[in-house]
């Protein structure tokens, strides 16, 4: 059997594959590549201004790189709807490690010091693999997702793979596509030079939110 390093699992992003769990206390992986591949495009997302106003205003305080153990803990944990989780123990050593190399990368939502939201990923060229979020107070995921989109756009990213869609997802614009045109898109998004930037210039990322808002690209 081959061991599941970093490396192995950089080579297999790269051609559109991922890895999951059966379930938490499982002490296996198994490689998926979907028929049909989510996808968030980033130029149309479109940010409702109640929401904004939550990303601008509200009651949270977001910080990215900050604490990316917690952030993918947060996701492991059981919430309702979904009692079981495809993240065991493997995935989180795994993705940790990407982390420390500078390749995974979370979104972290606060509220009075407590973490009660965010997301993570692995960025390779110019495609962010989402691969999960959670919430323990309303909206925070979504905050976590507004910061992640903004400043992926702002750093040239051309991809925001989601892997499948969910209602959650798709009031933001998600799409399915067949596994051959996705394959085609990474292809070539996998290319592009970019640098994920956790703490971009916050003008500039308040500018990116307004534009959101808009729904300009």
């Amino acid at each position: 059997m081959v061991e599941v390093t970093p490396d192995l699992m950089l080579r297999a992003y790269r051609i559109g594959m991922f890895p999951m769990a059966d379930s938490r206390t499982s002490t296996k992986l198994y490689w998926l590549d979907p028929e049909q591949r989510g996808h968030l495009p980033l130029d149309s997302f479109h940010v409702p201004r109640r929401l904004l106003r939550t990303v601008t205003s509200g009651p949270y305080t977001v910080t990215v790189d900050h604490d990316f153990p917690a952030a993918i803990a947060g996701c492991a944990e059981p919430a309702p709807g979904r009692e079981n989780t495809w993240i065991n123990l493997t995935i989180e050593r795994l993705f940790t490690e990407l982390h420390h190399l500078g390749h995974a990368h979370s979104v972290e939502t606060w509220q009075d010091g407590a973490l009660v939201g965010g997301l993570y990923g692995v960025a390779v060229g110019g495609v962010f693999f989402g691969e999960s979020m959670f919430a323990r107070a309303r909206d925070a995921s979504k905050v976590a997702l507004v910061h992640l989109v903004a400043r992926l756009r702002l750093a040239g990213f051309a991809l925001l793979d989601t892997q499948w869609t969910t209602p959650h997802l798709a009031q933001f614009g998600a799409v399915e596509v067949p596994r051959l045109n996705y394959k085609a898109m990474i292809e070539a998004a996998v290319e592009i030079p970019t640098r994920f930037e956790a703490a971009p210039d916050p003008a500039m990322l308040a500018a990116e939110f307004t534009r959101m808002a808009k729904g300009d690209a």
